[in-house]
């Protein structure tokens, strides 16, 4: 199975979305929270510069985008492959 990270806020619809998206999968992931700042906030945006917003999801290091991004990816049919299910 992939390697997913996801980098959510509090209170965040869209994070709360992507997350139940994976958790109907089945899925482990990482949960990084950004909400106060810090640390976590810097490694995303190394990781993907132009990231302005939350949630923020990679699957085996790479950058899918946000909810709707993942969303797309399974109405599309192609997140399990990515997900390795």
């Amino acid at each position: 199975m992939a390697k997913v990270e996801i980098y959510t806020k509090a209170l965040c619809g869209y994070c709360h979305r992507a997350k139940r998206l994976l958790d109907s999968k089945g899925v482990d992931y990482i949960e990084y929270d950004i909400t106060m700042g810090g640390e976590k906030r810097r490694e995303m945006m190394e990781r993907k510069p132009d990231a302005r917003t939350v949630p923020q999801v990679f699957i085996d290091d790479q950058s899918i985008g946000g909810s709707d991004d993942l969303a797309a990816l399974e109405r599309d049919g192609k997140l399990d492959a990515l997900l390795g299910l």
